[in-house]
């Protein structure tokens, strides 16, 4: 399926994107980084004035109405230039609170870009459904092995156990997570609206619980959240929030993608070897051409995605997206050979986000998980015609 974006679309897309390449990300989110916001801070406020966090509140609450599409568009640009903050956690907060009475408490600040908001979200299937509550492991010989597992996967924490019966020996996920864990949130430190969802709904966190922890990317500062707040509603959208954040993600991953292979395009085109650019070797444009491919073919699936934004579609669209941005950090990571390593190059900006976001908002295997669902369910909805987005949302 081939998409044209009309003069507008593109229009919205290249003015993003000259505002960004202007304002020198890679120093703003070092500062980020160190916990110095105010760069951060300032950039956002450009972001929002050019209409981004409006692109998912309806108008009647001051924004642009949804617009799915416009949306992906900007955060192809936003990942292409590695934007550092709780970009897509303000936009699933939006849609979280959108539809509550007191809804005007909150949107105006989100869409403005005076408050910038995080979500603590649980797991898997508990962003789509309330989650039930904690079940205990079979029992099955005690635990050698069990840690909590974490809303946000970059620490990489697991609920493990061991079966000690010598006949069948293996290492398991134990069911259920450890009440007592802390709701991790990205970049709630620096976040004004903080948002939990918990068994019982949607709360407010009035504090950060503690100092940010240590994240694969730099950029994302992992902070614990207390849901000791205002209960805003026992049944939030928890679906619908999921499918725009993971649309958000989607188009993020992309431009993260598209960022790695331009700048390792133009590496190897300088970086000699034996007397040539090593671009000319073939083992070196068969790396690249992987990792076009890959690009190539997630960029449809994300723009179907947001055209017609069904759970499932948009699951799929992150899914190929942030593997294929994955594809392209592997490659720009070799090519660049011992540079690529060095924490000081700005390459290392993009490829740890591209490995963070591959587990953000669902990992590859919960997104799969829910492609099959989809699938073994036979959905027999009628698909939405490409074209304007109802008012509707997904």
């Amino acid at each position: 399926m081939r998409f044209l974006l009309d003069a507008e679309q593109r229009a919205f897309a290249g003015s993003l994107h000259a505002m960004l390449s202007a304002a020198g990300t890679p120093a703003v989110i070092r500062d980020w980084s160190r916990g110095d916001p105010a760069r951060g801070r300032a950039l956002w406020s450009r972001i929002a004035e050019a209409g981004v966090f409006g692109l998912a509140v309806p108008e009647d609450h001051g924004g642009l109405g949804r617009h799915p599409v416009e949306l992906a568009l900007a955060f192809v640009e936003l990942g292409r230039h590695a934007v550092p903050g709780p970009l897509v956690e303000t936009v699933a907060a939006a849609v979280l609170v959108q539809d509550l009475p007191s809804a005007e408490r909150f949107l105006p600040g989100l869409v403005a870009g005076t408050d910038l908001a995080t979500v603590a979200t649980p797991l898997g299937r508990a962003l789509r459904t309330a989650p039930a509550p904690a079940e205990p492991a079979p029992d099955t010989g005690p635990p050698l092995i069990a840690l909590a597992r974490d809303p946000d996967p970059d620490p990489a924490r697991l609920r493990l156990a061991a079966d000690t019966d010598p006949a069948r020996l293996r290492l398991r996920l134990a069911p259920g997570t450890d009440p007592a864990a802390p709701h991790l949130a990205l970049d709630a430190d620096a976040a004004t609206l903080r948002l939990v969802l918990t068994a019982d709904g949607l709360r407010l966190a009035t504090a950060a619980a503690g100092p940010p922890r240590r994240s694969l990317d730099p950029a994302r500062r992992l902070t614990p959240l207390t849901p000791d707040g205002e209960l805003l509603t026992p049944d939030p959208p928890r679906e619908r929030a999921l499918t725009w954040a993971r649309l958000a993600i989607a188009a993020q991953a992309l431009g993260v993608g598209l960022a790695l292979l331009d700048r390792t395009v133009a590496h190897v085109r300088r970086r000699t070897q034996f007397g040539v650019p090593i671009g000319s070797f073939q083992a070196v444009k068969h790396r690249l051409a992987d990792a076009r491919t890959a690009l190539e073919f997630a960029r449809p699936l994300v723009l179907g995605a947001a055209v017609s934004p069904r759970p499932a579609d948009v699951a799929a669209a992150k899914l190929t997206a942030c593997e294929a941005a994955y594809t392209a950090a592997r490659a720009a990571l070799q090519l660049h050979g011992a540079i690529g390593y060095t924490a000081e190059y700005d390459l290392s900006l993009w490829l740890t986000k591209a490995r963070a976001l591959r587990t953000a908002w669902g990992t590859p295997e919960e997104c799969r998980e829910a492609v099959l669902d989809d699938a073994l369910k036979g959905h027999d909805a009628p698909r939405r015609p490409a074209g304007p987005v109802d008012e509707a949302g997904p």
